[in-house]
């Protein structure tokens, strides 16, 4: 009971908080911590597995070597391919003008290689990509490579 002279008691922090934020967290279980742990285990042993598969599918790469613009309406493009030997790639390449627009765009095709051509047994072979321009080239790179579907 109050009286007019006397306020009431204030709850103790520890209430309030609790009626505000929820009470104390119980800890984890031990088989809720196993089947964490179990899980974080399959978690990373599949990334692994997905990293270890990733690498070791075919791949390929490129290099630009230089280029050339003999008149206004060619560039030739120069660069190497490193890829595995028996395999079919396409690299698109492309010529700019001096503001960095497309002048000059063609897909070339790399057929199968020796083992005993260019270096790495056979895996980096050098091409000459020729292409027709719109107007004089100041560059010419590759934009990509690509191994094709069995489908193309």
């Amino acid at each position: 009971m109050t009286s007019k002279d006397q306020p009431a008691a204030p709850a103790s922090a520890s209430t309030n908080l609790a009626n505000r934020y929820g009470g104390k967290k119980r800890a984890l279980g031990g088989s809720a911590r196993r089947a964490i742990l179990v899980a974080a285990l399959a978690g990373g042993i599949g990334f692994m597995a997905w990293i270890s598969t990733s690498n070791a599918t075919e791949s390929i790469t490129f290099k630009d070597i230089g280029y050339s613009t003999p008149d206004a309406t060619v560039a030739e493009i120069d660069f190497q391919v490193t890829k595995e030997p028996s395999t079919d790639a396409k690299c698109a390449v492309k010529a700019l003008d001096a503001k960095f627009a497309v002048v000059g765009w063609k897909v070339v095709d790399i057929a199968p290689n020796a083992t005993d051509a260019g270096s790495d047994g056979g895996r980096t072979t050098a091409h000459r990509a020729l292409l027709r321009t719109e107007s004089q080239a100041v560059s010419g790179v590759v934009d990509s490579c690509w191994l094709p579907d069995a489908a193309e």
